[in-house]
């Protein structure tokens, strides 16, 4: 695999497989999509003809395999299927280092297939969940004790756990036949593919990691990010967020779609389309906050499906599905238009109220860094990966920054940092409502405090910002960071700005002029540039903090637990009311850096925290770090035990 030098990620080299040319290229951005002209969409199906008296079944071959060395045809119907793992080695020679594992049943139970290399380019597509497949020369193996398995629909279903049936090229030659499903006959005795859909409503209820379908309407879709597999590997993780509704509850769905190796799918998921996601695990954590979110992750089996792929899916018959169809017939299209939100910056999950919590999720010692350091881990990011750290520091300053629509598309490139009028017209009007009867001003004086109307800097601040040794400026809020109103008529061009740069040259004539910067922001009025001071006072860096808050839609991004984060909870707070103001056509009468983030502020003052840093790297030379989490210590290291 060659890597790109950074500052050329956004035109990354494809990798090629073997040292042997002309093989088969991987993806760009993982491992586990299809990618080129050798994967087969759909193999053409012919009439097979199928003599019943010659096929065995699975409970026949579990009983007999270790007495056989051919085994007679099987007919299964696929109720199951993972996606692709590639297992490629740059130093071992070969072509086609691919399998997909699939559960296979008939009318005595069910059994894992696996798909070898070469068999997976030309078949992984075709076989898919429902269909009937004719298996011969064939070959029998004991089963792989650390996959992963899927949660059966029907639980009653017996499952062969000891071997698997294994399809290579070789040793012997499989072959593979689809059977129609129109020629499938009901004496075959085939099981039908069950699901466990579960409602919004019902989910609250569910334990953590527990197995279920989903169906909803989408409301909301993330960016698509990368993480890497393990820290200092090579391979990433391909993934985004979104939230689904399905009008059971006020609360939607929200759903962490890792990437099922089905790439055209994956990337035109988009608000108002109907998604169905199968084999999703529950992530909850009742131990840490029992307030806190659930949500639902896919798995290794799950397969994702949006308007345009449900014709013809075993799920259609499914009663909740039908139920979910017959609710969206009742929905306005045009009251859920203003509820939809696409791409931008989306802090979930939170981290946990507990900085012993978030060492125990994380491998602290490799995730808790300097301020000094957080430079290096800027600048070793690849192309759209995401990765949360940790920083211990000192609260220092605080600036609110507008982010008015005229800077916006004053911008082609990056929001300029501009205060809008409207804050001044806010801190004017808010010093008229605390001048007393006699004219005399209760306003602190700036000298004093530190304080103007946007902006609020530590004594402590004032002594060292001129004798730092190294000051890092992290900001600055790009385009790509905002969260945008969805636009039927240009989703095209939105899922292209979120989605990750296209793995094939795209003509400049294809693309349409109008600029991302055009479309409506979902988020706040403004963010807030925080200043962390080193504990040893000799460095300091600037980071964002984007309160995120959508007065058509509340329950799209959650606020911050003011119990627990009392300064982010009050920065969240204040620019949710400003928006709902703002929105009702009201001037907002609320200070942008108000008494009570400034006491929240000032109750940090020369404190030691830990800063929990989102950092991503969003092409060219763009890279966002949002400020996610503060948690107090006593000092360096202790935990505040309130």
């Amino acid at each position: 695999q060659q890597k790109v030098p950074n500052g050329t990620q956004g035109i990354k080299l494809c990798r090629l497989l073997c040292r042997r040319p002309k093989k088969h290229y991987l993806p760009l951005w993982n491992n586990e999509d299809p990618y080129g002209d050798m994967w087969v969409a759909d193999k053409p199906q012919a009439p097979v003809d199928v003599d019943v008296s010659k096929l065995t079944s699975l409970g026949q071959l579990e009983m007999t395999w270790r007495s056989r060395v051919h085994f007679h045809p099987l007919l299964v119907r696929v109720l199951h299927k993972s996606r692709l793992r590639y297992y490629g080695k740059p130093e071992k020679k070969m072509d086609m280092p691919y399998q997909a594992y699939f559960e296979v049943a008939d009318g005595s139970g069910m059994m894992s297939m696996v798909l070898w290399n070469s068999l997976c380019p030309e078949w992984y597509n075709s076989v898919k969940v429902g269909t009937v497949l004719l298996l011969e020369q064939y070959a029998i193996k004991t089963s792989y004790p650390f996959k992963t398995l899927p949660t059966p629909g029907d639980s009653q279903m017996k499952r062969f756990a000891t071997i698997e049936i294994s399809l290579n090229v070789r040793d012997p030659p499989t072959k593979i036949s689809i059977i129609p499903e129109e020629m499938v006959k009901p004496e075959w005795g085939l099981p039908e593919v069950k699901y466990r859909f579960i409602t919004r409503s019902e989910l609250d209820d569910l334990p953590n990691n527990h197995s279920c379908d989903v169906i909803g309407l989408v409301t909301f879709v993330g960016r698509a990010e990368r993480a890497r597999k393990r820290e200092h590997g090579e391979d990433f993780w391909l993934y985004r967020w979104a939230h689904a509704i399905d009008g059971t509850s006020d609360q939607p769905f929200i759903l962490e779609l890792f990437a099922t190796s089905q790439p055209d799918v994956f990337e035109h998921i988009h608000p108002m389309t109907y998604l169905v996601c199968t084999q999703m695990r529950v992530v909850r954590d009742l131990t840490d906050n029992p307030s806190s979110t659930i949500y639902l992750t896919t798995s290794n089996e799950s397969q994702i499906f949006i308007t345009g792929w449900h014709k013809g899916q075993p799920y259609t018959k499914d009663t909740k599905v039908k139920n979910f169809i017959q609710w969206t017939k009742t929905q306005s299209e045009a009251d859920q238009m203003k509820k939809t939100v696409i791409g931008g910056y989306y802090p979930f999950p939170r981290p946990p109220n507990n900085f012993l919590k978030y060492c125990k999720n994380n491998k602290v010692e490799s995730v808790l860094k300097a301020i000094g350091e957080t430079g290096k881990e800027i600048e070793d990011l690849h192309y759209r990966e995401h990765k949360r750290i940790a920083v211990q520091g000192i609260i220092s300053a605080i600036r609110y920054v507008s982010c008015s629509n005229a800077a916006e598309e004053a911008s082609g490139v990056e929001l300029v940092q501009v205060q809008c009028l409207r804050i001044n017209a806010i801190a004017l009007k808010f010093s008229v409502f605390i001048i007393d009867q006699e004219g005399m001003s209760d306003v602190p004086e700036t000298e004093e405090t530190g304080r103007t109307c946007d902006s609020w800097q530590s004594d402590l601040w004032a002594q060292a910002k001129d004798k730092l040794m190294k000051y890092l400026h992290h900001s600055t809020i790009f385009p790509e960071s905002i969260p945008r109103k969805f636009d039927y008529v240009h989703k095209d061009l939105l899922m292209q700005q979120y989605n990750l740069h296209a793995a094939v040259h795209q003509p400049k004539e294809t693309r349409t002029d109008k600029n991302i910067d055009e479309f409506k922001s979902a988020s706040g009025l403004g963010y807030y540039e925080v200043t962390v001071l080193g504990i040893n006072h000799d460095v300091a860096i600037d980071v964002a903090f984007l309160p995120l808050f959508c007065p058509e839609d509340p329950h799209l991004f959650q606020l911050e637990d003011i119990q627990n984060d009392r300064l982010l909870s009050c920065m969240s707070c204040i620019s949710a009311c400003q928006q709902k103001a703002t929105s009702n056509g009201r001037l907002c009468d609320m200070f942008p850096l108000s008494n009570e983030i400034v006491e929240a502020a000032m109750d940090l003052d020369g404190k030691h925290v830990v800063c929990i840093l989102d950092i991503c790297h969003l092409g060219d030379d763009k890279v966002e770090v949002f400020l996610s989490k503060i948690y107090k210590t006593m000092e360096p290291g202790v935990l505040d035990p309130v």
